[in-house]
This record gives structure tokens, sequence and C-alpha cells, in this order.
């Protein structure tokens, strides 16, 4: 009966997870990531694996917990099934957290390195490569838990988000040193250490302080301005695709639009993804009725639309996003790149063909190419849906000539749960690593709009029909990661790999005693 009971290395483990989960929205206590996952590296030597799992799951199961909602309401998946799948992929996540403590450990027994060192290494090391592993999930990435602390959050522009990542893993790492140290400091253990605290502090205090030295700068002025109209047509997800109700949704956005450019001179209208629930394309009176609405006063509308080509007499269908000019005509068209897995797309489906869509709608989509929007001499990106919580595409459009990011999303999906207040989250790091402003148009919510400093200057409650109006700045300012992109881990990964088949060969280092506490 006694082995039922989980020991305390792996109590300490599970707590680490679900503290660290706090961190994030909605509870949102972002200070607690600074020693969350202290206990797990206390307490991990024994079994580092079977503790970095423990950890990560307990961690990814309350994170991302909307996805039964997800699946069940809008998958018309059965409970068991979903459960089945949500527990698939927590544990295929907790693999991150579990070769992570693995690999330290392993390094501190056969090289003698200590987890101060290697943690924060191969843990962003192991968080990039899980951004594009099996088609990336990038959701809930360290970093992400310090949005609403703006000024940890500068050195972005820098580092990206893995920058963050890196720091709160040495902060965690540092203070299980000095645990341990006090913990055995009567047992003959090494000195106090204190280069490793000095170098967390000094690391602590610059990026702190650039952040405050950043957001001294004014980064959010531009000379040129833009005043946008977003639209929150808030569509019910159950009749969103009925025929029945299209003409009624297209009535909800005209109107909202119309009193958006009445009451906020909004210039641009902004209408969210899949606004429009037919082919804009095909024409009809449908689109008719969407071009007519930037004809009202306004310089332009983005919304969004499914969309096809056809390819030697093949369909290839797409989520787009149109943008039309005060006339009505359609100045461009850009293409979903990342598409999201089992909602749009399946993968492998040639072996999997018992496996259908989460998503009830036209097809399989087709990913596109970074093609940002002209307007008036100025160029949109858009970001579609989750692709706000992929890094690398915000900076191609960006590197393209982007001048304003735009993330057009539907999180109806989500239900009142934390996911939107997470997805939100995640998109501002895109504005303050390419130092641009970003508007984003959820059917839904959270509409907002979001500076180069990260900063949110409005947005909207969930699931409330509304607009919202404000002003943007336009244009990109340079910043280094921009220019050179995801550098750190890309310099990380070489290392962890050196480390590793280092360890292949037998070494004669001594396990430091503070490792074997438990």
């Amino acid at each position: 009966m006694r082995r039922l009971v989980p020991d305390r290395p792996t109590l300490l483990a599970l707590g680490s997870g679900l503290l660290l989960a706090f961190s994030f929205p909605r509870l949102d206590l972002a200070s607690v990531a600074w020693f969350a996952l202290a206990p797990l590296f206390v307490s991990m030597f024994g079994r580092p694996f079977r503790s970095g799992f423990v950890a990560g799951a307990g961690f990814f199961a309350v994170v991302l917990y909307w996805l039964n909602i997800v699946m069940t309401t809008y998958g018309q998946m059965h409970p068991l099934f979903s459960l089945a799948a949500y527990l698939i992929l927590v544990c295929y996540l907790a693999l991150f957290f579990a070769v992570t403590t693995w690999a330290a450990c392993r390094l501190r027994e056969r090289l003698g390195l200590s987890i101060v060192v290697t943690l924060p290494v191969f843990w962003v090391a192991l968080e990039f490569l899980r951004s594009f592993l099996l088609s990336g999930f990038p959701w809930a990435t360290l970093g992400y838990s310090q949005q609403s602390h703006l000024a940890l959050v500068q050195s972005a522009d820098l580092f990206g988000v893995y920058g963050i990542s890196f720091l709160l893993i040495l902060s965690n790492a540092t203070l299980a040193r000095c645990w341990q140290w006090y913990a055995g400091r009567t047992a003959g253990s090494r000195p106090f250490p204190l280069a490793a605290l000095t170098v967390a502090l000094l690391l602590f205090a610059a990026n702190a302080g650039y952040g405050f030295y950043r957001l001294g700068q004014g980064v959010d002025v531009r000379e040129e301005t833009l005043t946008l109209g977003l639209i929150q047509g808030n569509i019910d997800q159950s009749v969103k695709w009925d025929p029945t109700n299209q003409e009624a949704t297209v009535d909800t956005y005209r109107r909202l639009s119309e009193e958006a450019v009445r009451s906020g001179s909004a210039e641009l209208l902004i209408w969210p993804e899949s606004a429009t629930p037919f082919y804009f394309q095909d024409g009809g009176p449908l689109a008719a009725l969407v071009r007519e609405v930037p004809q009202g006063g306004a310089e332009g509308l983005i919304f969004g639309s499914p969309a096809y080509e056809v390819v030697n007499r093949r369909y290839h269908y797409l989520n787009s996003a149109f943008l039309l000019s005060p006339q009505g005509t359609v100045l461009g068209r850009s293409d979903k790149i990342h598409l999201v897995p089992f909602g749009e797309y399946v993968p492998l489906k040639p072996f999997l063909p018992f496996i259908d869509k989460l998503v009830v709608g036209i097809g399989d989509f087709s990913p596109g190419t970074v093609s940002p929007l002209p307007m008036n001499g100025s160029e949109i990106g858009v970001l579609v849906c989750f692709e706000g919580i992929f890094p690398e595409l915000a900076r191609d459009y960006v590197a393209k000539g982007s001048d304003l990011l735009v993330n057009i999303t539907n999180d109806a999906w989500f239900g009142r749960s934390s996911a939107p207040y997470q997805h939100l989250a995640m998109t501002r790091f895109r504005a303050i690593e390419n130092r641009v402003w970003v508007a984003r148009a959820a059917n839904t919510g959270i509409s907002a709009l979001i500076a180069p400093s990260g900063r949110i200057v409005a947005q909207t409650p969930i699931f409330e029909t509304r607009y919202l109006t404000g002003s943007v700045g336009l244009g990109a300012s340079p910043t280094l990661y921009t220019r050179f992109g995801d550098l750190l881990p890309i310099l990380l990964l070489p290392f962890c790999c050196f480390w590793l088949v280092k360890t292949r060969k037998p070494s004669s280092a001594a396990l430091d005693p503070e490792d074997l506490l438990p």
C-alpha cells in the first residue's frame, strides 16, 4: 500500500509544475515563475527523468485544460477520446521537461558540470525544438509567463522570448543550489555558490535595467499613425457555418463597422478570422455587401475569409485575409502559413484515414507564403489565428517590410477559459521583438491594440458584440531580434549535442554531495 503513495521528490516535482502553471494567465502570478521550479531542481537527482516528467505533466495539464473544451464542444469528440488525446499531448510535452532534467543530472554526474550552467542551456534549446518539432507547439514557452512585467520582457527585442526563459531557469537553478548549500552546510559541502548567485543577480539587474531604459525611450511613438476599427462580431461558433446565418453575420459586421467609422473615425476596419463564412472570391450578394463596407468612409477593410486556388485541376483551400480599397476592390490577399494540425489539416492523412479534422468546415487547407498587404504606401503583415504564437512568422513579415502586424483570430473555440488570455499574452511578444504595433481582431475577443513596448493600449472583454477604435503607429524600429531571429537557442543546441556526446565516455568526475540531497 505504501508504494501507491508518491515519494517526496515526486511530490516536490508535481508541486513545481503546478506552481509554475500559476504564473500564466489567468492567474497570471508572473513572479512565481522565478522560483517555482527550484523544488524540482533540488529533488530531481535520484530520478531525474521521472521528476522532470511529473513536473511537466502537472504544468501542461493545468495550462492546457481548455483543450478538452475545444475537442468535446466544437470537435464533437467523445469525452473519453478527448481525455485520451489531451493526456497524450500532455505526456508528449512533459518529455521536454524530463529530457532537460535528465540531461542536466547526467552532465553533473559524468562531467561535473553545475546545473546552473546546464539547465538554462538545455531548457531553452528544447523549448526551441518544441516550437517546430512535429509541426511545432510553442504554447506556454516559459518566457511568456512574464508578459505582465513589461520592464522584464523588453530584452525580447534582443533575444526573443527564449532570452527570458533562460533568465528564469538560471534563477530557479541558482535558488536550488543555494538551498542545497543551506541544507548541506553541516555535511562538509562545497562553499556557498557565490559565483552563480552573483551572475544571476547581475543578469537580472541588467535585464531589468535595459527594460526600464527602453521603456523610457518612447519606443511606442511613430510619426505616421492610422486609426483602426477592430470589429468583434461575437458570432456563435455553433451557427457560424450555417448557410441560413450568413446574411445575419455580414449584417452584424456591417453595422459595427458603420458605428466604428461614425463614432471612432476608423480609417482601416479589421474583421476577424473567417468573418465571412463563405467564399468571398466567388462574388454574389453577400460579397457585394462586404465590398460596400469600406465605401462608407473607411480607407480599407481587412477581413478573414476562406479562399481557394485551382492548380492542375486540384483545389487548394486557404485560410485567408483580404484587403479591400475604399472603392471595394481587392488590393491583396494573405494566406495562413502555419496551419493547425487536426484542425485545418490532418498530418500524415494517407496513414491516418480514420482521423478527421476537429473543425467542421471546408476541407484540408494548404499553407500560404509571407505576403504583406499593400495599403497607401505601407505594408501590413497578417498573422491568422495561432500564427501569433510563432515568433519567426512575425519576424518574417517585418523583415519583408511590414509597418503594422494584424492578428485576426477566432478564439470562440476556447470558450470562457484561460486560453484567450494566454493567446493574447503570447501575441504581445511579437510587438516587443520587432518593435512594431500589433492590432488583434478576435471573433469573441480578446481584441486589442498592442504597442511596440508590449503595452496593451486598449482591449475588449470576451464574448461581447462590440467594436474597438484606436490610433496605432506605422513602421517597425530595427531590432537585434528582427535581424538575427532566434540566434540564442540556435547557438545553444550545439552545446547540448556536444555535452551529451562527451557523456558517453567514462568520467571520474565526482558527484557533488549537495546534489544527492532529497
